[in-house]
């Protein structure tokens, strides 16, 4: 008898050593799992990192082409001179002269052949407007923003920038 309470005593102590069969599997498949997203990750990252190509132009070039964006480009219009609408006694006069800010230098011979076309653009515009519209920094600002919408349209092929006013008297 005391033999087995012996046994018994020796079977209960290596049953709390050896932990259960279903225990110790799903450790197994748990460590696994995250050994396989470990390596997951980093092949995707190696391969984020190893595929970005680096840009073969050298500073210099990049610097060079930046300036050329860079570099303005203007075309003159020259002096506008317009009758305002208005019903007072004597006329009033607008004179401007506008240059335009063009994208590419490559633009300046087709701006010689759409010029009359932009001009007539202004003139038809130019005419409507009263002093009033013109007074103060807001009316400057909506001249010169549908000014650009009037050239935009006009030089089609030809991206304008902006419109610039290099001398406005209005009389």
């Amino acid at each position: 008898m005391a033999e087995e309470h012996d046994e018994e005593k020796h079977e209960g102590a290596e049953a709390s050593l050896d932990p259960p069969k279903g225990k110790s599997k799903k450790m197994l498949i748990i460590i696994a799992a995250a050994v396989g997203l470990v390596l997951v990750a980093g092949g995707g990252a190696a391969f984020f990192f190893m595929s970005h190509k680096p840009t073969q132009d050298s500073p210099e070039k990049q610097a060079a082409s930046a300036e050329e964006k860079a570099k303005p480009v203007y075309y003159s219009l020259g002096d506008l001179l317009v009758n305002l609408s208005g019903e007072g006694k004597h006329p009033n006069f607008l004179k401007v002269k506008i240059s335009l800010e063009l994208a590419d230098e490559k633009d300046l011979p087709l701006m010689d052949s759409i010029k009359p076309r932009i001009i007539d653009n202004f003139q038809v515009y130019l005419r409507e407007l009263r002093v009033d519209d013109l007074r103060g920094s807001a009316g400057m600002y909506r001249l010169r923003e549908e000014l650009l919408m009037r050239v935009t349209e006009a030089a089609q092929p030809v991206r304008v920038r902006d419109v610039l006013f290099q001398e406005m008297l209005v009389q």
